[in-house]
């Protein structure tokens, strides 16, 4: 789950999300919780995790995450780390690594931090050091001169995508950590691809080729 943590619950719920008091009597289930069973579940989980309590939730995730991680350069306070949170959430990544500054904008992951493990590292070298102690294989994610095209790659089971800053992409130490670096395919004008989309893409690259 995320550094530090706090409660469960949105300071303004959508009503209209969700489901309302459970009718009494209520189950007897330990993973339920007495407070969201009394008063309505309005949070952003599907359906299987109605009136869950938080914990429960993540131990549940738990038994299921891929061996993909996601990690990102945050040098900039880039406003895409809360997308690739999210993303990362949906497609239920091992963890998210975010590499330089600690604080992030939170706003983009729509609470899914809470569900999603989230590790914070100071450096690119702490990083690769990582890596290498928790069997990932780096692959970076960046259009540059020499990268696999990721349309036509099988990408490593335990990979660990990388992703650089919106503006600059991945710096070149981060180009060095990675064992393998993946472009993705564009047709258009543009130089470069929105940062949270590109993450995104590669995400589902990897849960076409490896997930169940």
């Amino acid at each position: 789950m995320t550094e530090g943590g706090h409660e469960d619950r949105d300071a303004t719920p959508d009503l209209a999300v969700g489901v309302g008091p459970h009718p009494q009597p209520w189950p007897d289930d330990p993973r339920l919780d007495a407070d969201l069973l009394a008063h309505g579940d309005r949070r952003n989980v599907v359906d299987r995790y109605r009136y869950w309590r938080l914990e429960a939730i993540v131990a549940d995730l738990d038994t299921r995450r891929h061996d993909f991680g996601v990690a990102i350069e945050n040098w900039q306070h880039d406003l895409n780390i809360g997308t690739i949170v999210r993303t990362a959430n949906a497609f239920l990544a091992r963890e998210v690594v975010i590499v330089g500054r600690r604080r992030w904008n939170r706003r983009g992951a729509m609470v899914t931090d809470r569900y999603q493990h989230i590790r914070h590292l100071p450096t690119v070298s702490d990083l690769a050091l990582y890596a290498q102690a928790e069997g990932y294989s780096v692959v970076g994610i960046d259009n540059l001169p020499g990268a696999e095209p990721i349309e036509q790659i099988t990408l490593p089971r335990n990979a660990l995508l990388l992703f650089g800053q919106e503006s600059v992409g991945l710096t070149d130490e981060a180009r060095a950590t990675a064992s393998l670096v993946c472009s993705i395919a564009q047709y258009g004008s543009t130089r470069s691809i929105n940062a949270g989309v590109a993450a995104g893409i590669a995400m589902h690259a990897w849960i076409r080729q490896h997930a169940q």
